[in-house]
């Protein structure tokens, strides 16, 4: 795979900011909310669990609302929950503006959906894990800016483990500075994702970005956030909790 890593501390995110504002360019964010509760050995899909007195899913629309982008929300959700989330919307008195979609059997065929409904040619398009409620708003606006310029910008961090690769009957060693570890936002120009999605489902698509990338396109890392957390096993409740009692997000 090619990539570009653009490695951009949060002091010169800010002049780079001060200097680039967000720009007028309409901005949409599709929330994936596709995850079930197996892992979690929950009842309920994790999206739903509640962190800080909050369904990790209203933390996780939170942060785009409050980002410097404020990009328009479009929630993919299994049709299966629509009516639950509704109820949480009333119980947690949850009012801020998005449209709901169906989700589809895959994550593929969910941000497909989710990017049916946007017809501007000119947007920017983040797409993000609904299980990861962390996100610095540092991080989403970054991705932004930089997706508006240069086609795409896929959060990543650098790997901070050994890491080896199982090559038949053993393993081998790989050099642990060229191993970048993928999270979200991912965020595109909706042009390149309309053409990437237009492909044929393969199981070889693991995220947006590899979706893209098979389409053609170059794929740009920008700089993501050790604290940005997926929500994936019962501990990581407990770890969030942690982040989010130690500071503020920014």
């Amino acid at each position: 795979m090619r990539f570009e890593y653009i490695q951009i501390s949060f002091f010169i995110y800010k002049d780079l900011y001060m200097a680039n504002p967000i720009t007028t360019i309409n901005k949409y964010a599709i929330i994936v909310a596709g995850g079930s509760g197996t892992r979690m050995n929950s009842a309920i899909p994790k999206q739903f669990l509640v962190l800080n007195g909050l369904p990790v899913l209203i933390h996780t629309l939170n942060l785009f609302n409050h980002s410097n982008a404020k990009p328009q929300l479009i929630l993919v959700l299994n049709s299966d929950y629509h009516e639950y989330w509704k109820e949480l919307c009333k119980k947690f008195d949850f009012k801020i503006p998005h449209k709901l979609v169906k989700g589809g059997d895959n994550r593929f065929q969910s941000v497909k959906n989710g990017l049916e409904i946007i017809n501007d040619e000119e947007a920017v398009v983040a797409i993000h894990d609904a299980v990861r409620p962390l996100t610095p708003l540092s991080v989403i606006d970054n991705t932004y800016m930089y997706a508006e310029k240069n086609g795409n910008a896929i959060t990543a961090i650098k790997s901070r483990d050994s890491i080896r690769q199982i090559q038949g009957s053993h393993s081998v060693s790989l050099l642990r500075d060229d191993i970048y570890l993928i999270q979200t936002p991912q965020t595109f120009k909706l042009m390149q994702l309309k053409k990437a999605y237009k492909q044929t489902y393969s199981t070889k698509f693991t995220d947006d970005a590899s979706v893209v990338e098979s389409s053609g396109e170059k794929i740009n890392l920008t700089e993501g956030s050790y604290e940005n957390i997926k929500i994936t096993f019962p501990e990581d409740i407990a770890i969030a909790e942690a982040i989010l009692n130690k500071k503020p997000l920014a």
